[in-house]
């Protein structure tokens, strides 16, 4: 049987080692596997010809028969191209090259019929076609005809060491074709037969050299859906075997704590969406079984009241509970937060962050070991050998995707039994996302706000409005309320945004020399940040110009209007969160964002999206289908338990929850794939799993 996987790339026809060492440093292609499944990003119809009298400059890949009647040499040195005229008899077209002049002047002739292929351009008013590709009518017409043509990304280095895309293809069809085998099967027979999916080997021939487009798609589809079976089957076991394996803490009852909290200290009625999430958590904690559960919910839809009524069934049980947060200004806001809601009950909660003193921290340390606090909420501080609890009973992790693997599975080692595990976000996330990279959760989402919230009323406007814009917040401050104007940072180009930021306060002071105006951004000292946002935050400054620093972890409910300058910089996610920093109090909200002119199709979808709706979960949904899951925040695929090749989880969302019902019932007739049909299952996922993340213990 061929081991594909082992064998080097620099041993196969048209290869070599420069080329192998090239194709591995640009590509991480190393073996004949790996470039087996270096799948095209795009296909091109090669039955179709054009002639020349139809071509428009904006036309894609064309295809022409004809003749090259004159070749002209221009320029010398590097500088000199190559132009060629070809007719069809329809018209003529102008054929360019701008390096490789000799051969194609020893490998082409005049008068000779070829088919010519590329992408039409237009320069100084005419139609041509730069480094064609050129066959031969002679020479195609005994080969069989390629009638969808791969296209595989490369690099500009590959490109200018002539490895381009067609040239992958053509060591690709060597590789294919010195196959003495087929290549091995690497889903059960019965699940291929069962689905009527195509065989491996047909399925890899077939996505690179497509006899059809019926074929190709039959081809794509065996393959996302293996991709995305083994994503699931490994998710899916690790959550049954973790049940089998891993007894959670009891929280039998509930008792006076929780009680005393709900019915004499809790101010409102919590809402319906609060309430099914606290049944569907009770649930677990009393289950036996260790809980591992997602809570989802948008900036002020209630999480943490939640989490603080988890937290007090585990204390009503003998529990203590712990809050994690990626930054000190979130886990000081939770501790002020709930510290508040139980003000006047005989509870103990500590704050232990970077900034927390020696004298503080051993008084902490004593009393979370006698247990005599009853609620820890922190930063990575919490992480720290010298924090023992006497009984941790449930972790709550917020924003978690701010948090690597291996920090928050420190938490474990804090009990010789495992906590419950609730892991929050206010990053809505597309359920297909949260199928994958959470697949091992359950989840729980919050999908109303309070009663009293107001919408935000967002609204879009080009730069020439601002004085329109200046008079709003204005008349916002004289009615008492405050105002953040947030600037973009990108790490690539920190020095301009901080120069564009400097700029922007200085024509904030200019433009409203009559108020108080704070700084924020990341070059401040933490203590600076820290008095800057509590100046805003007691309302000692009216305004706040921020870089995306203050995205999470301000609270200022008299904050009424969040004005995003250089909108087009932010991606969805990031407009929502920003967003979701004014609304926080009873007051109506507002939202501008501020935009040049001149705008991209995708960039005004964005802002057509974010004027449209609040839903974050609608706009999680757009932003994946607009920049792909790469790309949005805190769900970058190397967070996912397998690279994709070829499924996409912004579309193919049918065919994952397919994967998912298939892997499911699977597990449920043989959860420790046993049985003899399965023994290729356990294979494939110890090989998957050697190039993975190990999510088994923490999520």
């Amino acid at each position: 049987m061929i081991n594909l996987a082992s064998n080097e790339l620099k041993y196969l026809t048209g290869v070599g080692p420069k080329r192998a060492e090239m194709l591995n440093k640009e590509l991480s292609i190393l073996t004949f596997e790996d470039l087996l499944y270096y799948f095209p990003y795009k296909y091109i119809d090669r039955s179709k010809f054009y002639t020349i009298r139809e071509l428009q400059s904006d036309t894609a890949y064309i295809q022409l028969k004809g003749k090259i009647t004159r070749f002209e040499t221009i320029g010398t040195g590097p500088s000199q191209r190559l132009t060629a005229s070809f007719t069809d008899g329809t018209g003529t077209i102008e054929l360019v090259w701008f390096k490789g002049v000799r051969f194609v002047l020893d490998q082409y002739k005049v008068n000779t019929e070829y088919i010519v292929f590329g992408k039409p351009s237009l320069f100084n008013g005419h139609i041509n076609i730069a480094h064609p590709e050129i066959e031969k009518i002679s020479d195609s017409a005994g080969k069989g005809k390629i009638v969808l043509q791969g296209f595989y990304n490369t690099t500009e280095k590959m490109k200018s060491n002539f490895l381009n895309s067609k040239a992958v293809q053509k060591i690709i069809f060597n590789l294919i074709s010195s196959l003495q085998e087929r290549v091995p099967e690497t889903l059960p027979g019965y699940l291929v037969k069962q689905f009527k999916l195509l065989p491996l080997h047909e399925a890899l021939v077939n996505i690179h050299f497509p006899s059809s487009a019926a074929q190709l798609s039959k081809a794509r589809q065996r393959l996302k859906f293996e991709e995305l079976f083994y994503i699931q089957l490994s998710l899916l076991r690790t959550v049954k075997l973790r049940n089998q394996q891993t007894a959670g803490f009891r929280f039998a009852h509930v008792g006076d704590h929780f009680n005393q909290f709900y019915k004499q200290f809790l101010s409102f009625e919590l809402t319906n969406a609060q309430k099914k999430v606290i049944r569907e958590i009770r649930a677990d904690v009393g289950s036996g079984k260790q809980m591992n559960r997602l809570l989802q919910g948008d900036v002020g839809s209630g999480k943490t009241l939640v989490a603080l009524m988890v937290m007090l069934l585990a204390i009503d049980n003998g529990f203590q509970a712990c809050i994690m947060a990626p930054t000190e200004i979130l886990a000081t806001q939770h501790y002020e937060t709930i510290s508040a809601f139980l003000s006047g009950m005989n509870l103990n909660v500590g704050l232990l962050t970077g900034s927390t003193k020696k004298k503080d921290r051993v008084q902490l340390h004593e009393q979370l070991q006698s247990g005599e606090l009853h609620i820890l909420i922190g930063t990575h501080a919490l992480l720290e050998d010298n924090v023992q609890f006497s009984n941790l009973g449930l972790v709550v992790i917020d924003e978690q995707h701010r948090f690597g693997v291996a920090q928050r599975a420190k938490l474990w080692t804090k009990n010789d039994q495992a906590p419950h595990i609730l892991v929050m976000t206010a990053t809505p996330i597309p359920r297909t996302l949260a199928m994958t990279i959470y697949g091992d959760l359950e989840v729980s989402v919050i999908d109303e706000l309070p009663p009293g919230r107001k919408p935000i009323q967002t609204y879009h406007y080009y730069e020439n409005k601002r004085n329109s814009v200046y008079r709003f917040i204005r008349k916002e401050i004289e009615e008492g309320r405050q105002i953040y104007i947030v600037y973009p940072l990108i790490e690539e180009s920190e020095k301009l945004d901080f120069q564009n930021l400097t700029e922007g306060f200085n024509q904030v002071k200019e433009a409203f020399p009559e108020y108080r105006i704070s700084m924020v951004h990341g070059k401040l000292k933490p203590a600076e940040k820290d008095e800057a946002m509590r100046k805003f935050a007691s309302g000692d400054t009216q305004i706040m110009v921020a870089t995306t620093v203050i995205e999470v972890g301000v609270n200022v409910p008299n904050a009424s209007v969040m004005i995003i300058e250089s909108a087009q910089r932010f991606g969805l996610s990031q407009l929502h969160q920003l967003r979701g920093r004014v609304g926080r109090g009873a007051d109506q909200s507002y939202c501008v964002l501020l935009t040049p002119f001149e705008l991209g199709k995708d960039t005004k979808k964005r802002m057509e999206t974010m004027t449209r709706t609040n839903d974050g979960f609608e706009i999680a949904e757009a932003d994946l289908k607009m920049r792909g899951p790469g790309d949005i925040e805190g769900t970058q695929q190397s967070g996912l338990p397998f690279n994709l090749r070829i499924a996409d989880l912004a579309h193919d969302s049918q065919m994952l929850q397919f994967a998912r019902n298939v892997a499911n019932d699977l597990l449920d007739h043989d959860p420790l794939l046993q049985h003899p049909e399965h023994l290729i299952l356990t294979k494939q996922l110890q090989k998957k799993q050697k190039e993975a993340v190990d999510w088994k213990k923490i999520s």
